[in-house]
């Protein structure tokens, strides 16, 4: 067991990520409180659920538009020192918010203006820091790295929620984002206390348009990172906008309020966590793309039951897998798009990785919140469930067709240690021989 516990956590033996999760884990319940006492700010100012969605797109489509713009940058600039500054541009906007709650001066178009904002500064951090994490740790301990990120992320995602679901109702929604504001100090602190070998951006010519082209040009002419993109796009948009019809859940269909609301957000970050730690916990890359096709189509399943439940526990036992599969799915797709990419493109494929789990969001959000003021946040939810599960299962129709460039990439990039295995089918590749995967090159077709 002890062996098992250190195999999962041994990420956190390089100082420089033990910092990076430390500044993290609090900062993220800060951006949780924040998340959650922010859709419950808006619907109670306007009881509108197609609001509710206006305000997830207008906090997501940023990243969406100025993704390659925010992954171009993570490739020519240091970035530690971006980090730094989308930090405490994201602490700005969280005092700012915090001070109109605070004040009585709070203002519906004053939350989208910052959310808009936020999602700005959000399109140059989420690929800066996706491409940062290989900075931090050695390749071998990657995939490990990703996982224990996303448990961190998820770790925080119940405790967050609940602390704003007890916060708000005594204390109201100025304060959550105050605590948010200030819990950007961890992070800045971790990030400038971090000693890193001293690294220069790689050296470009060419224009920053040309630079985010090569990347598209790369994804869209990978088929093993395309189609993941893919199916992480599909997911995004039919499926994810669940999250924003919660408080619509919360108070009309289970009536149990801002407490209600989160526990729900709570019950749904406890799976994620939960899948996130099962990843940490693997000892290698073989199968994900079997656990990828899996995931997503369990997601679809529990988002239907979630939305034919009408007991309130019922439904927060729903959401357990309902976030673990998300995850599972969303944290595999990461790592295998990681260790398929060169490292000089890794800012800019992961920028389009960014586009596609953040940015497909907002669309889905819109769409959603106008089809629940149409037909009711339940049928919107399962119909997104059914959607997930179908594209899951063209995604699972097309592995036998991707595993051979897969393995093709991944031993070109030297990324995984160990025996050479098909990642997206689970088999061993076919004339190995059994050598060290870091010793072997291969052409990327």
């Amino acid at each position: 067991m002890r062996e098992r516990l250190g195999h999962t956590v041994r990420s956190l033996r390089h100082r420089n990520f033990q910092l990076f999760f430390a500044g993290q884990l609090v900062s993220l319940v800060g951006t949780w409180m924040q998340s959650v006492a922010q859709s419950w700010l808006v619907y109670r100012m306007t009881r509108s659920s197609a609001l509710l969605g206006l305000v997830g797109f207008a906090s997501q489509i940023p990243v969406f538009l100025l993704g390659p713009f925010g992954g171009a940058l993570a490739d020519r600039a240091n970035r530690r020192r971006v980090l730094v500054v989308t930090q405490a541009a994201s602490m700005a906007l969280a005092l700012a918010l915090a001070a109109l709650t605070l004040s009585g001066a709070v203002r519906v178009w004053h939350v989208f203006a910052l959310a808009s904002l936020l999602g700005v500064v959000n399109a140059a951090d989420i690929p800066t820091r996706q491409a940062f994490v290989v900075q931090m740790v050695r390749r071998e301990d990657l995939m490990n790295a990703i996982a224990l990120n996303s448990s961190m992320f998820n770790g925080a995602r119940i405790i967050g929620p609940a602390i704003a679901g007890i916060l708000v109702a005594p204390l109201g929604e100025g304060w959550c984002f105050f605590a948010n504001g200030v819990s950007y100090v961890a992070v800045i602190a971790g990030l400038l206390a971090m000693r890193l070998a001293p690294t220069a951006p790689a050296r470009m010519t060419g224009s920053a348009l040309a630079h985010m082209a090569e990347g598209i040009r790369f994804v869209a002419g990978a088929s093993p990172v395309r189609a993941l993109i893919l199916l992480l796009g599909v997911v995004s948009f039919v499926g994810m906008p669940y999250a924003v019809l919660m408080p619509v859940f919360a108070e009309e269909v289970l009536h149990r309020g801002a407490s209600g609301l989160g526990l729900l957000m709570g019950a749904s970050g406890a799976g994620a966590l939960i899948g996130s730690l099962s990843l940490a916990a693997r000892r290698g890359i073989r199968g994900l793309g079997t656990w990828i096709a899996a995931a997503g189509a369990g997601f679809g399943i529990s988002a239907v039951l979630f939305a034919l439940s009408r007991t309130f526990w019922l439904s927060a036992l729903a959401l357990v897998p309902v976030g673990l599969f998300l995850m599972v799915q969303m944290a595999s797709s990461n790592t295998l798009i990681q260790v398929m990419v060169p490292d000089e493109l890794r800012g800019r494929v992961m920028a389009v990785y960014s586009m596609m789990f953040m940015g497909m969001a907002p669309f889905g959000s819109l769409l959603a919140g106008a089809l629940a003021g149409n037909v009711g946040a339940p049928a919107t939810v399962a119909a997104g469930g059914l959607l997930s599960l179908a594209a899951s299962l063209v995604f699972r129709a097309w592995l036998p067709r991707l595993r051979s460039e897969a393995r093709e990439m991944i031993l070109a990039n030297e990324t995984v240690a160990g025996n050479p295995t098909d990642a997206m089918t689970g088999t061993p590749a076919a004339g190995s021989g059994g050598e060290p995967l870091g010793r072997i090159r291969a052409p990327v077709r």
